[in-house]
Parts: structure tokens; sequence; C-alpha cells
């Protein structure tokens, strides 16, 4: 494919502090360019807050993107480059990736010929749609989403009358090695928010939070050999729900401390033993196939995966180095399986990254089928 003019819409710093959350949106700038296309990073805020510009400016110098990304707040301010630099790169796009349709701006989205709304939040999206929110499915000419069971019998997730291109999260395998050493946090970490935002309910059905979830499966850590070492933003407020994880074992850690950079998560990911991925309720009651860009990091670094299951057992091996659990109860066998050979599911981990999400496939993917 010849190279094009790609816009990324994505949060990277409009709220500080969150380094996994910044990697999700890079995997796919730093792929693109990689891949010899000219990539533009925007990121639309309502307000630049505090801490917003230097956590910005951080981000920009560590990936060389200086010339290349701004943070857009609704009016003319800017971080990064100056907004009438931002119109004129934004109008000789050939396409904008759109993540969950942040970027709202006529006057930057309008021109771009090929606009994606592209989905990392499946069934919430396509629910608020339905609920009238305006999710912006009206500004774009194309829709991707990462519900690889999207359209399929099963699987809940509606279309909204839209046709979906499926594509997997892209990680780019030549940043994310596989990491060498003993793991620092012996044992089953993870990294995640207990809330988000609202939950919502959809022909009856409720779909919740990380925190919905996990009440069903709390009692986890008594049930494993391995600690469970989640870095796990949940509010002070939440006294009941932090009583009963720390009454069954949980020993959370503070994400702000442990991944609060690119570069903090990037450590504490490879640092780790495995990962036990929790999903949001919404994930796993829509059978959506939803899977983590966090848990693609844990796999290309060679570092065991379970998680739960949203239905991705249909599009990706289990068994080895990645295992779905329905239940509390189907989590000690995959613990066992890994501490059984922990090399060979170390080495299976970084095969189906290789192999499954490779940005170098991925990506190319997901072009061709808009440009078609």
């Amino acid at each position: 494919m010849r190279p094009l003019s790609i816009a990324i819409a994505g949060m990277v710093a409009g709220q500080p502090g969150q380094g996994g959350a910044a990697w999700a949106v890079l995997q796919y700038v730093l792929g693109l360019r990689d891949l010899g296309h000219d990539v533009l990073l925007v990121e639309p805020v309502r307000r630049i807050g505090p801490g917003v510009e230097p956590f910005f400016q951080s981000l920009v110098e560590a990936f060389g993107l200086r010339d290349s990304a701004a943070v857009v707040e609704e009016g003319d301010r800017t971080v990064g480059m100056p907004r009438h630099t931002l119109v004129e790169r934004m109008r000789r796009a050939d396409v904008v990736l759109d993540i969950s349709g942040m970027l709202r701006d006529p006057e930057l989205i309008d021109a771009i010929p090929r606009r994606v709304f592209l989905d990392l939040d499946p069934a919430f999206n396509q629910i608020w749609h339905l609920q009238g929110a305006d999710i912006g499915f009206d500004r774009h000419t194309h829709f991707a989403t990462i519900a690889t069971s999207i359209g399929r019998p099963g699987c809940t997730v509606p279309t909204c009358g839209r046709d979906w291109i499926t594509t997997l999260q892209p990680i780019c395998l030549d940043r994310w090695p596989v990491a060498a050493g003993e793991p620092v946090h012996d044992g089953l970490t993870t990294v995640g928010h207990w809330r988000s935002y609202g939950s919502v309910t959809h022909d009856g059905v409720f779909h919740g939070q990380k925190a919905h979830a996990w009440r069903e499966v709390i009692d986890i850590p008594r049930r494993v050999a391995k600690p469970c070492l989640p870095a796990l933003a949940i509010h002070a407020d939440e006294v009941r729900d932090l009583a009963a994880l720390h009454e069954h074992g949980w020993q959370l850690l503070d994400p702000a401390v442990v991944c609060g950079t690119p570069a903090d998560y990037q450590r504490f990911v490879q640092g780790s033993w495995a990962e036990l991925g929790i999903a949001k309720s919404g994930y796993v009651v829509s059978r959506s196939g939803w899977f983590s860009d966090r848990s693609v990091c844990y796999l290309a670094s060679g570092r065991p995966v379970i998680a739960q299951e949203t239905g991705f057992s249909s599009h990706l091996p289990v068994g080895e180095g990645l295992f779905a659990f329905a239940t509390a109860a189907d989590v000690p066998a995959a613990e066992e399986a890994i501490l059984a050979d922990y090399p060979r599911h170390r080495r299976a981990a970084r095969a189906i990254a290789e192999t499954h999400f490779d940005s170098r496939r991925v990506l190319p993917a997901l072009l061709e089928q808009v440009m078609a």
C-alpha cells in the first residue's frame, strides 16, 4: 500500500497518569508510522487540565512525536502543534482512526474522506447509540471494532445497522520484546479501573463495569498458589468493596505508582509473573470477543495470561500461554499448567502475540478494508 496521511484521535494525556491507556493509542500511532505512513496524533479534550501539558510533552519526547501530535481544547488552545497547523494537517489526511468517536470538531474531521469510528469499547458504544447518545456514528464513513464476534451467533453486541470491520488490537513487537530476567512481581497481576463510567441495560440484560465482574470471582486468591497483585484504581469511598477485596486476599497495588507513565506500565507488565485479566461485565455478557490491549502486552512480553472469557477463545488459541476462565473455579487449573512448565508457556505467549497481534499484520489488514 502506498504511504498514507493518517490521523489518529485518542486519549494519551487528557487524563495524566494512565500509562496503559496511552500505550493503547500509541500502538496504532507507532505501528502505522513504522509502516511508513505519515501519522498525526490528535487528542481532543474539553479542557486542558493540570498536569496535561507536562505529561504530553514527556510522551511526545519519548516517542519522537514532537512535530506530529497535539492536544486540542474546545476552542483554539492546543498543546503541541498550534491549531492552524493542526487544521492544515488534518485537511490533508487520507483517513482518520477516531477512537470511540471522540473527535467532534467539524473543522478537524469533516474534510477527511475516510473517517473510521474505531470501537475499542464494544457493546457500550453501540448501546449508548441505540439509547440516543451522540456517539458520533453519523460523522463517520467506516466502522471498525475489536468485538471480533459482532454479527455472529451468540454475540449480542448490536450492529446498529452498520457494516463492522473486525480487527484485533495491534502491538509494536520491536518495542515490546520478551521480558528478561526473573519477575519482579512474582504473582498474578493486572492493571485496571474498578469503575470507568455508567453501566447500561439492553434488552433486559445488565452490562456492567469491572466491579460487577470482579465481585463474581472475588474468591480467586483463596484458590491459587501465587499472590494476586492487581494495580487497581478504586476510589477510597468504595469501602465495602475494598474490605471485601482485602478479606479475600487481593493485594492491591497503586496504579498511579507502578504504571503512571508508559515506561512505568511497561516495566510493571514485563516484571510480572503472569496476568489475571478481569473484563468489564458488559464485555462478558455480550459475548463480544473483546480482548484487552493490556493482555496483548503481557503476551508479547512472554508473560502468560489467564483472562476472563468474553468469547475470545473462538478467535484465539487457548491452553498454552493464554487461558480463558468463566468462573473462579477455572483459574487454579490454568495456574497449575503454567507452574508446571513456565518456560513453555512463556514461549507460547509470545508466539500468540507474533501470530495474531503484530502491528505489521493487524494494521495493513485494517487499512486494506478501509481503503478498498
